[in-house]
């Protein structure tokens, strides 16, 4: 797909130049370089396998099972699949969905510095293409899929309510929309973890990072259709030693009937 205004570099449709005054952008890589999220192109090939004396060795981990739990799940559907990942950054995952055979794999994402990393580190993948943009822009225009991935990104999206619908719109019936390694609170949680996330953005020495970092609540979830493929608050999980501290939700778009 070729978006008038874009050129294509490798596999990635990128606008000829980022917009200047795109702050955002450039304050959330100075920060992921302050964090040590920024990884070498040989890092990346690798990726979720990573050194074990890499500060996020247990992040990535849990990104991991994370992964080959989605891909399990997937490869159970014994069919090709068009899958977009959303907020895919430097497209790691993307990567690892193009292993369901027949697959075609979108990453987008606003963040044109890693996208760009994607597209060149996985320009050999004839089935994996990123698009930078923002899904709620009418990025996609006619397109379907059978699965839509929010992978560790869903807070920077303000409303639940608003998203998801607009995600669905671009599912086939019966496709599903996966949201995983993300945080979701009790509402009286919401203002100590807003004050958490402003302390940490000042630490860090970029505080106005603050206001693009939202906090979902389990309240908020109630409210759509979905299911709780994942519940690190249940007994089952509770004192595991692999316990994955973030829910795994999918929400389908349900068939009409006839």
């Amino acid at each position: 797909m070729i978006t008038e205004g874009f050129t294509i570099i490798d596999q990635v449709n990128v606008p000829e130049k980022v917009n200047p005054v795109n702050l955002f952008e450039k304050r959330y890589i100075e920060l992921r370089s302050r964090e040590q999220r920024i990884y070498s192109d040989e890092e990346l090939l690798q990726l979720p396998v990573i050194a074990r004396k890499h500060p996020h060795y247990p992040e990535w981990q849990v990104r991991k099972r994370s992964a080959d739990k989605l891909l399990e799940r997937l490869l159970q559907k014994q069919k090709p699949l068009h899958l977009l990942e959303v907020g895919c950054g430097n497209g790691w995952l993307s990567k690892q969905l193009v292993a369901i055979h027949g697959s075609k794999v979108i990453g987008s994402d606003v963040n044109f510095t890693e996208l760009q990393q994607a597209a060149r580190v996985f320009s050999h993948i004839p089935n994996l293409h990123f698009i930078y943009g923002d899904i709620r822009s009418g990025l996609f225009g006619e397109m379907e899929f059978d699965c839509i991935v929010f992978a560790a990104c869903i807070q920077y999206f303000p409303s639940l309510p608003e998203i998801i619908p607009q995600a669905l719109s671009l599912l086939k019936w019966g496709g599903e929309i996966h949201i995983l390694d993300s945080p979701f609170y009790k509402k009286a949680e919401i203002p100590a973890a807003r004050q958490r996330t402003a302390d940490y953005y000042k630490k860090a020495g970029l505080p106005e990072m603050t206001p693009h970092y939202f906090h979902h609540s389990r309240e908020d979830l109630a409210i759509i259709d979905h299911e709780l493929l994942y519940d690190p608050s249940s007994l089952q999980h509770f004192f595991s030693k692999k316990k994955n501290p973030f829910p795994w939700i999918c929400i389908k778009r349900r068939y009409v009937p006839a």
